[in-house]
């Protein structure tokens, strides 16, 4: 395997389990590129960038919470944090067939056993039927805040948490994307950093605990028969 150098940090977030993490981080280095899972600049920033970056959010993750990870893609932000928390019950939900194999192969090969990988979207009511529930679902880079609550908000138990991490547009997201995030059932989106002890740039995320329940077009009136009759003809 491709050796990346093992910053002083890992050993504080993985603990005994520092070299599981390094293994991790040792397939992504030599794989990641050739199966378009990172770019080639990404290599020697395996570690700060995106390992340890995901492996932070365990801060606020409840003991043995069940956790969906939504476009997993290379395994990011959810195994980093299975690896880190194995009381953890994590879910990888991918629909590229070519990442999900990539996942089969990280679970099977660090004998990662609190990880299973679905193949789908969130949005479909497939993969939904699997996943609902879950008191955490994280994301990394998927899609503007607004979408990605519509995505995620409904694998949600009420009272959970959908951690979203995102970079500096993230109080701009919640400003432009609130109204959005109400009427999906999330709460007030607040921002939260991790890894500030051990990182050099810790991890910003966005926390939106679902405080109700929706139903696609329950707002919408239903039309009367006479209604319906007066459209004929």
């Amino acid at each position: 395997m491709t050796k990346v150098d093992r910053p002083q940090a890992a050993a504080t977030v993985f603990g005994e389990r520092v070299e599981v993490a390094e293994r991790f981080v040792a397939l992504l280095a030599e794989h990641g590129v050739a199966r378009g899972l990172i770019g080639p600049r990404e290599v020697d920033r395996l570690w700060d960038r995106h390992v340890l970056n995901s492996a932070v959010l365990a801060e606020g993750v409840p003991t043995g919470a069940r956790v969906v990870d939504v476009g997993s893609g290379a395994g990011l932000p959810g195994v980093p944090l299975a690896i880190a928390r194995p009381d953890l019950n994590v879910t990888l939900v991918e629909p590229m067939a070519r990442r999900v194999a990539w996942l089969d192969e990280v679970v099977e090969t660090l004998a990662l056993t609190t990880v299973t990988v679905v193949r789908g979207r969130a949005e479909e009511p497939a993969v939904r039927s699997r996943v609902l529930g879950a008191e955490v679902v994280t994301a990394r880079a998927v899609a503007p805040l607004a979408k990605l609550s519509g995505w995620c908000l409904p694998l949600v138990r009420q009272g959970g948490l959908l951690i979203a991490l995102k970079g500096a547009s993230a109080a701009e997201e919640i400003d432009r994307d609130r109204e959005a995030i109400a009427a999906l059932g999330g709460g007030e989106p607040r921002l939260e950093t991790y890894g500030g002890a051990v990182l050099d740039m810790p991890t910003t995320a966005v926390l939106i605990e679902r405080v109700r329940s929706t139903a696609v077009g329950r707002e919408r009136p239903r039309r009367t028969r006479k209604d319906q009759g007066a459209h004929r003809g």
